[in-house]
């Protein structure tokens, strides 16, 4: 496999993506012994990572192709507090997918009491090292097609 090329694993039948689960760590609190608001988009971050992998889309095979994807906005809303030592279920969701920007949803649940702790979306769009909007839709079909099947609705 070249460096141009992702390898885009998979078959036609439906991807069954699993959560993502995070155990919070102490180092993650904050003086109210809460986990700190800053650390959930870290966790959005791990969870994204980890549902692309499932879908076949290693992001550092994409930064290989020289396409970057920066986030272009963030919104969190807190539900109820997740403390140190509380394993949160990522669920990652692609929710707009166009071929030049990308938003991603996020439900955060406790693993044990299945409470839901915190919704959130990113905004993405796909750069070319340079710093150009790129069309995965024209430049790379394979990736667009990824994306497109795993969109909601």
């Amino acid at each position: 496999m070249s460096k141009q090329e992702l390898q885009v694993q998979g078959q036609r039948e439906a991807i069954r993506i699993r959560p993502y689960e995070h155990h919070a760590k102490y180092y993650e609190t904050d003086q109210m012994g809460i986990i700190h608001h800053s650390n959930y988009i870290k966790w959005m971050e791990e969870a994204r990572m980890d549902f692309m992998d499932q879908i076949g889309l290693n992001y550092k095979q994409m930064e290989a192709m020289e396409i970057i994807s920066p986030v272009l906005s963030v919104n969190v809303n807190y539900r109820s507090m997740v403390h140190f030592d509380d394993v949160v279920v990522i669920e990652t969701k692609i929710k707009k997918y166009t071929g030049i920007k990308l938003e991603v949803e996020y439900s955060m649940y406790d693993k044990e009491t299945g409470e839901l702790r915190t919704t959130a979306t990113s905004s993405h769009c796909f750069l070319n090292r340079a710093g150009k909007p790129i069309s995965l839709k024209r430049s790379y079909p394979e990736l667009d097609t990824k994306f497109f099947e795993m969109k909601e609705g």
